[in-house]
């Protein structure tokens, strides 16, 4: 299947945004039981503002939880198309 027949379904967006979604949970939560010692959400949420700011810090996470989703989606599409 080709790259536009495969971005054109709906299943593959959904697909795109719930990795994309559960990469940035496990993600985060890795960061920040490294970077606080332990579960503390608000210690993390306040320590990425004040390094590169609130609009970088959500502009970096929706980037990123977009091309790892859109990444592995592809994949997963093109690898179920292939089999067919």
């Amino acid at each position: 299947m080709k790259f536009k027949a495969i971005i054109r379904q709906k299943a593959f967006w959904k697909s795109v945004f719930w990795l994309g979604f559960f990469f940035l949970l496990v993600y985060n939560f890795g960061v920040m039981f490294f970077e606080t010692g332990g579960i503390h959400p608000s210690e993390f949420i306040e320590s990425k503002i004040e390094e590169a700011g609130i609009v970088r810090f959500l502009l970096a996470q929706l980037i990123g939880g977009f091309c790892y989703g859109f990444i592995l989606a592809f994949g997963q599409f093109h690898l179920n198309q292939k089999k067919r």
